[in-house]
């Protein structure tokens, strides 16, 4: 597929996601979303701060917690969803603090700025771009976080080049995302289900960081967080068994995919 086409497909499955208003490939597809969150890091205290409704289980890490946000930053968040990583980091930086969404979905930006008026979140604002073409300005944001999307984009170098430029000099990143611990099964890397599902537009954990690197960022740590909570083995979820009947007899999905945390500065 080429780039264009990739990036329709993707809008067009989180589309569905966002009126569906549940998770699929990279989260938790069934109504205990919130069990979920707690699984891959989020706790009680934080997940009171996140409106029901902007919590679809496509999360892969915590980013908020790896951030260290403080009181009247401006942070940015790529590939936003419903608002679940914004709500958080809005109530961290507080009311002089700001935090702005991007996503490319439409359904997605209008379920998020409809969750930040029903809970009366004013310092949260989401708008509709795609995360290789930021609509923000220049050295405008403290910190960048990301959950479980930038494996998505089929254009990698970009958003990272991207996410230097939006970044105040001294400026962070905090960003949760699916690697790869060694090359994929042929059919997952040519399956579209493999794909939107967050693991066939994974990269190398290795070629991760050199490419976070090569965009300008220094200190670029990327760190493994165990194996990937991606899909679970009974998942019912069409995509996701798509996934695993892909691999080979006697392989796990584990053995290939894991969880991530990449840190770097500006």
């Amino acid at each position: 597929m080429d780039k264009k086409n990739t990036r329709n497909i993707v809008r067009e499955a989180y589309g569905r996601i966002a009126q569906e208003q549940a998770g699929c490939g990279c989260g938790a597809c069934g109504p205990d979303s919130k069990e979920f969150a707690k699984s891959i890091g989020y706790s009680e205290k934080e997940l009171a701060a996140i409106p029901d409704a902007a919590n679809l289980a496509l999360s892969c890490g915590n980013p908020t917690a790896l951030a260290g946000l403080k009181k009247g930053e401006a942070v940015l968040d790529l590939g936003s969803g419903a608002g679940f990583d914004c709500f958080l980091a809005a109530s961290m930086v507080g009311p002089g603090g700001r935090v702005i969404g991007v996503d490319m979905t439409p359904e997605m930006v209008e379920k998020a700025r409809d969750n930040a008026k029903k809970n009366g979140v004013e310092n949260c604002e989401f708008r509709l771009g795609e995360i290789e073409n930021l609509p923000l300005g220049d050295s405008s944001v403290d910190v960048v976080i990301s959950n479980c999307v930038i494996n998505l984009s089929s254009d990698k170098p970009r958003v990272f080049r991207e996410i230097h430029r939006v970044l105040k000099p001294g400026g962070r990143i905090a960003i949760s995302d699916i690697a790869l611990r060694k090359e994929l099964p042929r059919g997952i890397r040519e399956s579209i289900e493999a794909y939107v599902g967050c693991v066939a537009g994974a990269i190398l954990v290795d070629e991760y960081e050199k490419m976070i690197s090569a965009a300008g960022l220094r200190d670029v740590r990327v760190s493994v967080k165990g194996s990937s909570a991606c899909i679970d083995p009974d998942t019912k979820d069409p995509m996701g068994r798509a996934i695993l009947e892909s691999l080979g007899e006697n392989e796990s999905l584990e053995a290939y995919v894991a969880s991530v945390h990449a840190e770097g500065w500006k």
